[in-house]
């Protein structure tokens, strides 16, 4: 259940105030203020996870799904430790980007309610292209992604990498076995 402040919209609600149960699991929120639908969409998505089902379901556009489902989720995983890890997909980039840093926030706010000594820290990777990750000179200058992963793949394919050892030739691919 929400505390009395966290579904107010007339004040702000202290870290400790936005600690709450979603049917018998403490979630920690860390915004001053919780929109109902945030708390219904957390309510049905307990649901979902306790029932180990699917769940699709749909918010407008600014009413923070994101860190509405992180919170839920990652709190979901503290009471369940087999529940194993949460994979997070996006679409885009920038969307990733909105993600890890939502969890940042989420993190900061459990440091200052448990302190930033607790031993049940989040780790997140944030996994992009090689257009994005590559730091090769030749490769990182490419603009289009095929001839991104074309250089890539001239560079690290394993015929490469055996040439380079000095045990053969190279072989069957598309650029440059001999």
């Amino acid at each position: 259940t929400l505390s009395s402040c966290a579904i107010r919209s007339s004040r702000s609600c202290s870290a400790e105030e936005m600690r709450f149960q979603v049917e018998e699991l403490e979630v920690q929120f860390p915004y001053p203020r919780i929109y109902p639908e945030q708390y219904a969409y957390m309510v049905e998505l307990k649901r979902s996870l306790d029932a180990r089902g699917h769940s699709m379901l749909e918010m407008p556009t600014g009413t923070g799904k994101t860190i509405t489902l992180l919170s839920l989720i990652t709190s979901y995983q503290r009471a369940h430790p087999a529940m194993g890890k949460l994979l997070y997909c996006t679409r885009t980039i920038p969307e990733m980007e909105k993600v890890l840093e939502e969890l940042k926030v989420l993190e900061a706010h459990r440091d200052e309610l448990f302190g930033q000594d607790r031993k049940d820290k989040l780790f997140a990777v944030g996994l992009t292209s090689r257009r994005n990750l590559c730091v090769h000179e030749r490769v990182s200058q490419q603009t289009e992604r095929h001839l991104v992963d074309q250089h890539c793949r001239q560079l690290t394919a394993s015929w490469v990498r055996e040439r380079a050892r000095g045990g053969g030739s190279g072989g069957g691919g598309s650029g440059g076995g001999g």
